[in-house]
């Protein structure tokens, strides 16, 4: 599968866009997704991947004029062998630009997750405010990911912050459950169900919002049962 998608946001306007990724798990899916946003747009987006044998985005976000605000929120839930890259560009070319980005990773068996945000601030660009945040979580110890945000900036006077982080479910909040009366499978499948929320809660449709919320709510089941 090859998509291609390119969505324009004109002046003012305000654009929401959800993405859901769910080839067979023998599929190769190849993506490419860029809107251009003209001054005053708003731009929001999700993109979950869930499916695919590989699979790679490539999401783009161009600033045509100030005051463009944008969010992106991606999600990748993969496990057995899968592969899911994720590569995405936020343009700050304007002054007074917004963008905020969120992308999680939840890896499974021996998986392979990867991200790179790349967010530049172009000369001139002032009074650009940003924030980029990569949160991958590691459900066994052949889960690989690979994260790299990045950060370019050639302003003066902007506010961006950016990070990773790369680990397993926390022992302590394992135990608070076990206390409360879980089983300690019920307890991380809980864990690992909030994780993942955090992003598929934000979907404005709320049809596919509880879609997704079941589709990861039976994976947790079906790995506890096979306990």
């Amino acid at each position: 599968m090859n998509a291609v998608t390119e969505l324009v946001a004109a002046e003012n306007a305000s654009l929401g866009h959800v993405r859901v990724q769910r080839e067979s798990e023998q599929a190769f899916h190849i993506a490419t997704s860029v809107a251009s946003l003209a001054r005053d747009a708003r731009y929001d987006a999700q993109s979950i991947a869930i499916g695919a044998r590989i699979s790679r985005l490539d999401h783009g976000v161009r600033q045509g004029g100030e005051g463009v605000d944008c969010r992106i929120d991606g999600l990748a839930l993969v496990g057995g062998r899968q592969l899911a890259d994720t590569h995405s560009f936020i343009d700050h070319a304007h002054a007074q630009g917004r963008s905020r980005q969120l992308h999680k990773c939840v890896v499974d068996a021996a998986a392979h997750a990867v991200f790179n945000g790349r967010i530049l601030v172009r000369k001139g660009a002032q009074l650009t405010d940003s924030a980029q945040s990569s949160r991958n979580l590691l459900l066994t110890p052949r889960a690989h990911v690979d994260t790299k945000p990045q950060l370019e900036i050639h302003a003066d006077d902007v506010k961006c912050a950016h990070g990773a982080t790369v680990g397993q479910l926390d022992p302590e909040h394992v135990f608070y459950l076990r206390s409360r009366g879980l089983s300690e499978i019920a307890a991380r499948n809980l864990l690992t169900y909030a994780f993942a929320a955090e992003v598929v809660e934000r979907i404005p449709v709320a049809s596919l919002r509880g879609w997704l919320e079941a589709q990861v709510v039976e994976r947790t089941r079906a790995k506890e049962s096979a306990e």
